[in-house]
């Protein structure tokens, strides 16, 4: 009996850490950088809440898509992208502070809306490749993005003021300065508590969001997206639309994304206009699998496990790489090393683990096709 309860205690604490190898991989990773990288535990704590409010409401983005099936969205960028055409139109009508972070959300959503039908149109042409497709429709849409804030803004859209055009006198320049409404969410109802800020208003929005998503999952909406990630012909015999579903859960993930993008940038205090939006799909999915997400299961709690895991890798790697083998590059290339590596892994795990449900499913078919031939 003791035998029995050891080694079912064994095969839990397995089960656990294969569950839960790659947050268990940067917990042990970052534990060793910490001491070496010499920061105080209290400059850590600061940059960390900053980068939590500035992440958060991204990568919560990702997991509607998750919930109906459509694994990890790389699609974001276009709502990414929908934010910053925004902030663009709000900056160059001056308007700054609280009022300009609404209005540029506000702006964002018929863009995010209309990018994310889009692509949730040819997600649904291509089911079963979502990923892959949606991240090459973000190359396509950074595309016409280019077309639009290079070319058109200026000639065909109007643009006011010059410190946005380009000298030429249509374009837009490299960078946008958000000066005028930096932090302005971040520094409305802050607290300090022992020299560490906290953006309570941030922070407020955020579990708002959260709570929404909690609720969402419980409406009839939430409830045949789940049934739509399961099986989808079973959510179709089900009645439920499964195309028209689908489409929905990319959109709300595309208008979230945007608004993160807008929080992500105000909190900045500018604007890179041709790459802030480059890299932020693969940072924020990269983020949630350091979590403990997968492809098809993720949770509130993996987006704050993966942000402070993931951005304490980001601050402490180059430091800690600069200290053990004296070139502070070398911590550079660990950390894209890390964020692309991160992905690889847990998607390789995550088909490993398919394909052994697989085939375990397989033998328990054929163990119930022997036993009905040898009743026969």
């Amino acid at each position: 009996m003791k035998k029995k309860n050891g080694a079912s205690a064994t095969n839990k604490v397995m089960d656990f850490i294969s569950t839960n190898s790659v947050p268990i991989m940067f917990i042990i990773i970052v534990s060793i950088c910490i001491p070496i990288s010499g920061f105080s535990p209290n400059f850590l704590i600061n940059e960390i809440i900053t980068r939590m409010g500035r992440n958060i409401f991204l990568i919560l983005s990702l997991l509607i898509p998750i919930m109906a099936g459509m694994g990890l969205n790389f699609g974001m960028t276009l709502g990414a992208m929908a934010g910053e055409i925004a902030l663009i139109f709000v900056s160059d009508w001056q308007i700054w502070g609280i009022p300009g972070v609404v209005l540029a959300m506000i702006i964002s959503i018929p863009i995010s809306v209309l990018l994310g039908l889009l692509c949730g149109k040819i997600l649904n042409a291509s089911k079963g490749r979502e990923m892959i497709t949606s991240y090459i429709i973000s190359f396509f849409t950074n595309g016409l993005y280019q077309l639009l804030v290079l070319y058109m803004m200026g000639s065909i859209i109007p643009i006011i003021h010059s410190s946005i055009k380009l000298p030429r006198g249509y374009g837009v320049r490299q960078t946008v300065g958000l000066l005028n409404m930096r932090q302005s969410l971040d520094n409305l109802w802050a607290i300090r508590i022992a020299g560490v800020k906290i953006p309570v208003l941030t922070f407020l929005i955020i579990g708002l969001m959260c709570l929404v998503i909690v609720w969402f999952r419980k409406t009839k909406l939430g409830q045949d997206m789940r049934a739509v990630g399961q099986d989808m012909n079973v959510a179709r015999d089900a009645g439920i639309d499964v195309e028209r579903t689908r489409i929905i859960s990319i959109v709300i993930s595309t208008v979230l994304a945007g608004f993160g993008m807008i929080i992500y940038l105000q909190n900045m205090g500018d604007m890179a206009t041709y790459s802030a939006h480059s890299q932020i799909g693969m940072f924020c999915i990269a983020a949630l699998l350091v979590g403990g997400a997968s492809v098809d299961h993720a949770s509130i709690g993996n987006v704050f496990l993966g942000v402070i895991l993931f951005h304490l890798m980001f601050i402490l790697a180059p430091t800690a790489g600069a200290k053990i083998t004296g070139d502070t590059m070398i911590g550079e290339y660990f950390r894209v090393f890390i964020s692309y590596g991160v992905i690889t892994v847990a998607l390789v795990m995550y088909e490993t683990k398919k394909r052994k449900a697989k085939a375990g499913m397989g033998q328990l078919l054929e163990a119930a096709q022997r036993e009905e031939e040898s009743h026969a």
